[in-house]
């Protein structure tokens, strides 16, 4: 096991205002940004530090890159980490390799989060979700059934995100809250809404809004290509997501 030399971030202050901006991404423990999609410690440890406790049993169900599992170690949270690619797995279970104070349990499964059967009712103190937007990156390339960023309509890809969602109100404790970071795309040129879309499927199966942040992305993948783009084209480049806080 690693012992890293930077395990926290330096001048870390948690946000208090509905807009996030973090410009570098953190690379404290074993934190990288080469998991596409994936998103930026800063944004899960103000999620774990607001919204839990140490030792508190959280969830985060597309697990990807490992984030929030480096995170959960760090901040003495209990994780369930899930993902139904098993490359995600894998990565998550290296990035964990590293010496830390506290020892929670953090345990790691390859899973769709449509089915959380392992969960008992009222099981979890947070939830963290990350999920893909449609097919925008395609993690899988049709090669896992049942991997969301396989879906390219976005109503077909809300109904299957309700399933999800009437999940994590399940399994999660009454007056508890569930994070989710979701951004909109264009089709044809015109502006798709998913991120709403989405926050209206939690809203239908019984979730309240807490909040609703706006993120600024930053360092976006061929940016340049796409500043060009939008001024032959005449639209503009979509630079923020949204992170929405439901409580059950």
């Amino acid at each position: 096991m690693s012992k890293m030399k930077k395990l926290n971030p330096e001048n870390f202050e948690q946000e208090c205002t509905t807009v996030w901006s973090f410009a570098r991404r953190g690379k404290w423990a074993t934190h990288k940004s080469s998991y596409r999609g994936n998103w930026a410690p800063e944004v899960v440890r103000n999620l774990i530090l607001r919204y839990s406790k140490e030792e508190d049993y959280l969830l985060d169900p597309m697990i990807g890159g490992g984030t929030t599992a480096i995170e959960c170690k760090l901040l003495n949270r209990n994780l369930l980490a899930l993902d139904i690619n098993s490359n995600a797995i894998a990565i998550t279970e290296n990035a964990l390799d590293f010496e830390s104070e506290f020892n929670p349990k953090i345990k790691l499964d390859i899973n769709d989060s449509r089915k959380l059967d392992m969960l008992k009712d009222e099981s979890i103190d947070f939830i963290l979700n990350h999920p893909p937007y449609v097919d925008i990156i395609k993690y899988s390339d049709k090669q896992i059934a049942g991997d969301l960023s396989n879906i390219h309509d976005l109503d077909l890809f809300c109904d299957e995100i309700e399933k999800v969602a009437k999940e994590f109100y399940r399994v999660l404790k009454k007056d508890k809250f569930c994070a989710i970071l979701i951004g909109d795309t264009r089709r044809k040129k015109m502006y798709q809404p998913l991120a709403f879309k989405v926050m209206q499927r939690f809203l239908k199966v019984g979730f309240e809004l807490k909040e609703d942040i706006i993120k600024h992305q930053h360092n976006c993948k061929a940016t340049g290509f796409w500043v060009n783009k939008s001024k032959e084209a005449n639209f503009l480049l979509i630079m923020h997501e949204h992170l929405f806080i439901f409580k059950k």
